[in-house]
């Protein structure tokens, strides 16, 4: 299977073609926290390109879902999600968090692992996942002093938040990744094996978004 992976949750603009049959893997990531939208079809296209594909050689498109960035998450399921429509081919979600804790877990086999992302408002992302790659805690925001209460001493942690949690915790913790956007091909990878479910990827949101409508200005309704 031939497979599309990309990723506009944080900060970066990141695609990757996966090929299932043979293990290769062609990426192309920049580094980014905003303009996602105007970058992604033309890193799209770059990575299509280094992978001697078309669109039309495409059998499956999978999509980082949030937590992150509210407008970044918005931008990178619309696209996929209309991709995957123009194509014919399924579409399938995955969680920023997910994918940070599978690249943590090449680094350590076998190891359950606290991926963190920081959410700003002295608040983080966090889910906790175990040696096998299995959801054991949700996603969920909460602080970094509650979250290092929960931290064992056989944890891995992952994720922008990685830091402030090693920092917090009474045992010395191995931190495998400090970004806050995944590896894409981790992303593909995780997106490769996800069942194909009846429900298209929507955004992961864990907080209502900071912008409100602007209340004052509003017309008075017409009457009749």
């Amino acid at each position: 299977m031939k497979l599309l992976a990309i990723d506009t949750c944080a900060d970066q603009c990141a695609a990757c073609v996966l090929d299932t049959g043979d293990g290769t893997a062609h990426e192309v990531s920049r580094a980014m926290s905003k303009g996602h939208a105007e970058q992604l079809m033309d890193v799209i296209g770059e990575c299509l390109v280094a992978a001697e594909i078309g669109f039309d050689g495409l059998e499956r498109v999978a999509v980082t879902v949030g937590p992150g960035s509210f407008t970044g998450v918005r931008v990178g399921v619309a696209a996929a999600r209309g991709l995957a429509l123009a194509l014919g081919v399924p579409c399938v979600g995955v969680s920023t968090l997910e994918a940070l804790a599978a690249a943590a877990r090449a680094h350590h086999p076998g190891r359950p692992v606290l991926a963190a992302n920081d959410a700003r408002r002295e608040e983080i992302y966090a889910a906790l996942y175990d040696g096998d790659g299995i959801e054991v805690g949700p996603p969920h925001i909460t602080t970094v002093s509650a979250a290092a209460a929960t931290v064992t001493s056989d944890m891995v942690l992952a994720g922008s938040a990685s830091d402030d949690l090693a920092a917090s915790g009474a045992a010395p913790l191995a931190v495998a990744i400090t970004a806050a956007a995944p590896p894409i091909r981790f992303v593909a990878e995780l997106g490769a094996r996800k069942s194909e479910g009846a429900e298209k990827p929507k955004p992961l949101y864990l907080r209502a978004p900071d912008a409100r409508p602007q209340a004052g200005f509003s017309l008075p309704r017409k009457a009749g």
